[in-house]
């Protein structure tokens, strides 16, 4: 598990780690939350993209209550790189 800083300087762990680029399309969101439910409280799911999730946090954070949107981060590292962290509550 990697300890990535979290909202407000709060640690969380990323118990999982997705590269969707690896992934289609149409499997992405499916296995981000089978991923996300087995997660417990305090940790995070860590997404390698190859584009920025933003469809993916306004889905979670409708229909997800346990999702952490405010503890949400994501950075771009390359041009069609992307890694995302989706904490839980």
């Amino acid at each position: 598990m990697v300890s990535l800083k979290g909202y407000h300087g709060t640690n969380v762990m990323a118990k999982q780690q997705l590269n969707l680029r690896e992934i289609p399309p149409p499997q992405r969101h499916p296995k981000i939350f089978d991923a996300f439910e087995k997660l417990e409280s305090g940790e995070a799911l860590t997404l390698i993209n190859d584009h920025a999730p933003t469809p993916l946090y306004h889905q979670m954070a409708a229909e997800v209550e346990s999702f952490d949107a405010e503890g949400y981060t994501v950075d771009r590292v390359g041009p069609r790189e992307f890694i995302a962290t989706l904490p839980k509550k």
